[in-house]
């Protein structure tokens, strides 16, 4: 008697491999931009204690050098009170290459506590 086969073939699993090699190169390339994102919070954070609008982008352009940001700097900050409180908050976009002429596009944006 013939037994059914069960499995999948080399093929399918050449085609499930390229697509997790993929899925791994992007999650290789976006993973720094969160980690970027995330200081950028801390530094924002930080900045929001000073009183002054120069007093908070210097503050944040300390920071930054200290934790290596460079897809923002304390000039593109918004700088706002909210109730005698000061408000840091911040938009930016990161591009990464694909293939060819693909790119993702990723837009960030956030605010001090």
């Amino acid at each position: 008697m013939k037994q059914q086969q069960r499995g999948i073939s080399f093929i399918g699993l050449l085609f499930v491999g390229a697509v997790l090699a993929f899925g791994g190169i992007v999650t290789a390339q976006v993973a720094p931009t969160l980690i970027e994102y995330q200081a950028i919070i801390k530094a924002a954070n930080k900045a929001a204690t000073g009183s002054t609008v120069a007093e908070v982008r210097a503050i944040f352009d300390k920071a930054s050098s200290i934790d290596d940001i460079h897809s923002i700097s304390g000039k593109d900050l918004d700088v706002s009170k909210e109730s005698d409180k000061t408000v840091v908050a911040f938009a930016y976009t990161r591009e990464i290459h694909l293939a060819g002429p693909a790119y993702l596009l990723l837009k960030y944006n956030g605010r001090s506590k």
